[in-house]
């Protein structure tokens, strides 16, 4: 049997023959598996012959060693299901895929890590690295096109152009892919702005570019660096991304929209970023860094082609009707079913206070000073900073050093002052009495850790550094750690205070499952759990008023909400609705 092969020269060459390559990005990570075959079966339908992923380190490695390809993250399942679906795919593993993705995909154990630089020639992140990639080319190198799978291109890092130019780190992560067993062409992608290409790029390897508008224009930037190779645009930006607090969800122009896809499917090749955006389960938010932190929500639905919860919008149509001018749109029978259910209001059945349930979630650390998230072996979620108040009169003032994200600060379990972002930076005045003795605590929560830029660097959660209290560091803390995956200790019969944070629990009965949204209104901030499984956050600032809740993650029967709120602004009742609102 003769093998597949994928070339570089003047085009892409499958087999000795051209082909202009046509893709959509699916992120398997942001979408339950029962619906993989779903939205690549819509992907095709459009027209598309390839899919692009990322690969996020982060959840495939969320502790040092400890590997997990299961699940919603079985990536092999999902290249399988590209393969029997005659897909190809663009595979992107590299250590960092930004992505709008908690720390742009890095495990955030690398921060425990005392010197640790990222996405350079560093020797302690190049070891990480391997060890990691040892583990992912085990299950992905099979599935490469020369091999029998759909693997076509593989990206050996993401717009480092306008992160470094460590050229030497580059050639490291090129040589570390082959040593592993890539074996097909390997391709970088940055913007055709500044100094990102010349710095992004490497001899012998394609660069591509990422770019949402002026296609011919972009593409004559790109041309200077391809050496007569063929052109792509592996980021066709056809909408953007939320944060929170940002007045409203984000839409593109739709007739701007077509009008580029036409004209870069002139002049090159197209990957649409995004075909669909999917979710930000859990605490996988990003967050970028300007002038102030900007956390994303918890929806990826990116304006994109498809939405969220992979429903056909007008952009599908309109960019199934100009594909359709390139190539002959394939017949594509839809196999899963999807249905949405509005399973109406319910009623809160029990709640149970943070502070009354500490004991039960987590075991304190003592240390003598505040310790980070990190440094304490914990990722995500929240951290309470506890000590005593022996030596003070009055807290007259605070400051928090090296200290992120949010502080919530109580005295006696009282709420004091809520520090977001800047405000960590500055010295507070407080006016508050007590008795001696009493108890400050600190709850920091991680909103998500800077996925792009310098600021990587200084992405410790929790307090880094110190806690000084009337122009005196404060010791003796204990520390309790709240990923908050252990949810089914909680005792709801422990006790409940008004404006504390709390854990509230409702249930309701869905006799068929079906896909649903979480009204979120008259809630503050906080996030949700279904049947154990961490859904996202949720923050009345909007934009994103309602979660979703895809039907794989319900049973027949009795589903479990428990709703985490930090504000002490709950409501009694949760609603669920056919439909989405992000604002």
């Amino acid at each position: 049997m003769v093998p597949n092969t994928i070339e570089i020269k003047d085009k892409f060459y499958v087999n000795g023959k051209p082909v202009q390559i046509i893709s959509g990005a699916i992120h398997y990570f942001r979408i339950v598996p029962e619906y993989w075959r779903d939205r690549l079966e819509k992907l095709k339908a459009m027209g598309c012959n390839t899919v692009e992923t990322y690969v996020p380190w982060n959840l495939h490695e969320p502790q040092k060693g400890t590997y997990c390809f299961e699940g919603i993250l079985d990536i092999k399942k999902f290249l399988e299901i590209a393969a029997e679906l005659e897909l190809w795919v663009i595979f992107r593993p590299s250590p960092y895929i930004c992505a709008e993705w908690e720390f742009g995909g890095l495990p955030a154990w690398l921060l425990a890590e005392d010197g640790m630089r990222f996405r350079s020639s560093y020797p302690g992140f190049m070891q990480h690295t391997a060890d990691y990639y040892k583990k992912l080319f085990e299950i992905t190198a099979p599935l490469q096109l020369p091999l029998g799978g759909p693997i076509i291109l593989i990206q050996i890092e993401n717009e480092y152009g306008y992160y470094a130019d460590d050229t030497g780190y580059l050639e490291q992560m090129k040589q570390l892919m082959a040593d592993n067993g890539a074996c097909v062409p390997f391709v970088t992608s940055d913007g055709p702005w500044g100094d990102a290409l010349a710095c992004g790029k490497l001899d012998g390897v394609l660069p591509t570019g990422n770019f949402g508008s002026k296609m011919k224009a972009q593409f004559d930037v790109l041309k200077e660096h391809t050496n007569g190779g063929p052109l792509m645009c592996m980021e066709f930006w056809v909408g953007w991304f939320d944060h929170w607090g940002n007045g409203g969800h984000k839409t593109s122009n739709l007739e701007e929209n077509c009008k580029d896809l036409d004209e870069a499917l002139q002049y090159g090749n197209i990957n649409i970023y995004m075909f669909i955006g999917g979710t930000n389960f859990g605490f996988m938010n990003g967050s970028n860094y300007y002038d102030e932190l900007t956390p994303d929500v918890t929806s990826y639905d990116y304006d994109a082609v498809l939405t969220e919860c992979g429903d056909i919008t007008p952009k599908y149509e309109a960019f199934r009707e100009i594909i359709g001018k390139y190539v002959k749109i394939p017949n594509v029978e839809f196999t899963t079913k999807i249905q949405k259910k509005a399973y109406g209001r319910l009623n809160c059945k029990e709640r149970v206070g943070l502070f009354e349930s500490l004991e039960d979630i987590s075991v304190p650390i003592p240390d003598l000073f505040p310790k980070s998230m990190e440094k304490l072996g914990q990722s995500y979620g929240y951290t309470l900073y506890r000590s005593f108040l022996i030596k003070e009169k009055k807290l007259n003032k605070i400051r928090l050093y090296n200290a992120n994200d949010r502080a919530k600060i109580y005295i006696s379990q009282e709420p004091v002052v809520t520090l977001y972002d800047r405000e960590l930076l500055t010295e507070h005045e407080i006016s508050c009495d007590f008795k001696k003795g009493s108890s400050i605590d600190i709850l920091m929560e991680n909103m998500g850790r800077v996925n792009f830029g310098p600021y990587l660097d200084k992405q410790r959660k929790g307090i880094d550094g110190s806690v000084v209290i009337n122009d005196h560091q404060h010791m003796n803390w204990e520390h309790y750690t709240l990923p908050l995956d252990n949810l089914h200790k909680l005792n709801f019969t422990k006790g409940f205070r008004e404006q504390k944070p709390a854990f509230y629990r409702f249930e309701f009965l869905a006799e068929e499952k079906g896909d649903t949204f979480i009204d979120m209104e008259g809630w503050g901030k906080g996030c949700v759990f279904i049947n154990g499984f961490n859904l996202g956050r949720f923050w009345e600032i909007g934009p994103q008023k309602t979660l979703y809740l895809p039907a794989p993650l319900l049973k027949e029967g009795i589903n479990e909400i428990i709703v985490f709120e930090t504000e002490g602004k709950a409501s009694e009742q949760l609603i669920l609705r056919d439909k989405p609102d992000l604002g």
